[in-house]
C-alpha cells in the first residue's frame, strides 16, 4: 500500500493530465508504447532516466516512474537513473521528494551520500546515489534511455545497449538554489515530473 500522504498527492497529480500539452502527451505515449510492448513480449521493462549530474531531475524521474507503476498496479518494472558524470543526489531534490510523501533516510554520509527511499509498505528499498549512466546497478542491454535535460541529450550521442531513447527535457530547479523561490520551484518540478510519469503509466495495461 502506497503511503497515505504520497497517495493523496498522486491522486491530485492525476487530475492534472489535461494540463499536459498535446504534443508532450504524444511524446510521453511513445514511452508508454515501449513499456506496453515489453509487457506484451513478456519481458521486464527497464527504464533509466539520465541527466548531466544525476543529482535532481533524473532521480525524480526514476522515483516517479517506479511509484507510478505501483499506483497503476503494473508488475515487474525496473527503474534506474544516471548521469554523464556523478556528483550527489542534491539535498534540495531530496527534500522535495520527502515533502511530497516519499520516506527517505540517509544510509551513508559522504560526498556522494546514499539514501534509502520508500513509497509503500513492505517494499524492497531504493538506494539512491549519484552515478554515471553506465555504472552498476544500471542496465547495459535492452533498456529505455529517458533524457531529461538537453545537455545530457546533446552531450551523450550514444547510450550503448539501449533499444529505445526519448528526450523529455525539464527545466533545472538548480537555477533557484539559495533563492526565496527554492522550495516552490523544486516542488513544482517534482510535481511536473510526477504528473508526466503517472500519465505514462496510465496508458499501459497488463
Amino acid at each position: 500500500m502506497i503511503f497515505s500522504e504520497l497517495l493523496q498527492n498522486i491522486e491530485k497529480l492525476t487530475q492534472n493530465f489535461d494540463s499536459i500539452p498535446s504534443d508532450r502527451k504524444a511524446q510521453l505515449e511513445t514511452l508508454s508504447a515501449y513499456i506496453q510492448q515489453k509487457y506484451n513480449d513478456q519481458k521486464t521493462p527497464k527504464l533509466i532516466v539520465i541527466c548531466t549530474h544525476n543529482s535532481r531531475r533524473s532521480h525524480l524521474g526514476q522515483l516517479w516512474l517506479a511509484a507510478a507503476a505501483d499506483y497503476y498496479k503494473l508488475p515487474a518494472i525496473e527503474t534506474f537513473s544516471g548521469g554523464t558524470e556523478a556528483t550527489a543526489f542534491h539535498p534540495n531534490a531530496v527534500n522535495a521528494v520527502a515533502r511530497i510523501g516519499f520516506k527517505i533516510s540517509q544510509l551513508v554520509e559522504a560526498e556522494n551520500p546514499i539514501y534509502k527511499i520508500l513509497w509503500k509498505e513492505q517494499q524492497y528499498p531504493y538506494h539512491a546515489f549519484s552515478k554515471r549512466f553506465e555504472e552498476p546497478p544500471n542496465p547495459t542491454q535492452a533498456f529505455a534511455a529517458i533524457m531529461v535535460c538537453t545537455e545530457a541529450d546533446e552531450g551523450c550521442p550514444l547510450v550503448s545497449g539501449t533499444d529505445f531513447r526519448i528526450a523529455l527535457p525539464y527545466e533545472d530547479p538548480k537555477a533557484f538554489d539559495k533563492t526565496p523561490k527554492e522550495t516552490e520551484k523544486y516542488d513544482e518540478r517534482c510535481q511536473q515530473i510526477g504528473t508526466e510519469m503517472l500519465y505514462v503509466m496510465s496508458k499501459v495495461s497488463v
